[in-house]
């Protein structure tokens, strides 16, 4: 039976997750996250190609890097992930620019094991305050510069475009506007945007949307509210998208927040 937890502390959201025949809609997220595999094979396409993550894997995924997810075969998976704001986590390395990470599967027991005690922490709802320092033991493990590389700054149109898009998240999408603004035109914008992010420009939309759900969920504790003031036509047009991102409808989601 398939199983997403969700818990969040310390500002870190922590996900315990079992499944067999789920599979992720391309997506990506905006804070850094930080997982390793326990069970089975986790497969996902990441930056044009297949990654795979054997037990003990531990997978690093940067801020809006665009990927899916599912298991190899019919045995499943099972993996705990954790979602660090990139303000927070940059704080906690000293770092001022945004930073990415080199590799996106690596073998590291160190990097592990803390991964896997922050996330424990978190899901089993231990004080907030061990859940902070257990993050910073985590980061620590990140003094070792070949986890990093330098981040090239984001093209300014692509920048400008994503600005544009978050302000009208309750909008439908207007892409001749967005053109209009950058001077440029429809098609090449969507094939520049997708050539720079991995994703296209609606698929982008869609996401920031029900990221932006899921903030006012844990803010409001209201499903509703949020499927209204995102723009969802109903709730069950938000489960839809909301699931294939978490692997959870928006309800779901509102019931670990209690």
């Amino acid at each position: 039976m398939d199983r997403f937890i969700y818990k969040k502390s310390a500002g870190i959201t922590a996900l315990s997750a079992s499944f067999a025949d789920f599979k992720y809609k391309r997506h990506s997220h905006k804070e850094y996250a930080l997982g390793v595999t326990l069970r089975g094979i986790q497969q996902y396409n990441l930056d044009g190609s297949l990654q795979s993550s054997y037990p003990n894997g531990v997978m690093l995924f940067n801020p809006e890097q665009p990927h899916d997810g599912m298991a190899h075969d019919k045995t499943g998976i099972d993996y705990v992930m954790v979602y660090i704001e990139p303000k927070l986590f940059l704080e906690i390395l000293k770092k001022k620019d945004i930073i990415r990470f080199s590799s996106p599967i690596v073998y590291n027991c160190r990097l592990q094991q803390r991964i896997l005690n922050l996330s424990c922490a978190i899901l089993s709802g231990k004080d907030e305050a061990l859940c902070s320092e257990l993050l910073l033991s985590l980061a620590d493990s990140f003094t070792q510069p070949n986890l990093f590389i330098s981040y090239r700054k984001e093209n300014d149109l692509i920048r400008k475009a994503k600005d544009m898009i978050h302000c009208s998240l309750e909008n439908v999408l207007r892409l001749d506007d967005i053109c209009r603004e950058l001077n440029i035109s429809k098609f090449q914008f969507i094939r520049m945007f997708k050539t720079s992010t991995g994703i296209s420009p609606y698929q982008y939309f869609l996401n920031c949307k029900v990221e932006l759900a899921k903030q006012l969920i844990e803010k409001n504790k209201d499903v509703y509210s949020a499927v209204a003031e995102c723009g969802f036509v109903d709730l069950t047009h938000l489960n839809k998208h909301f699931k294939g991102i978490y692997g959870i409808t928006a309800f779901e989601y509102m019931s670990y927040l209690s």
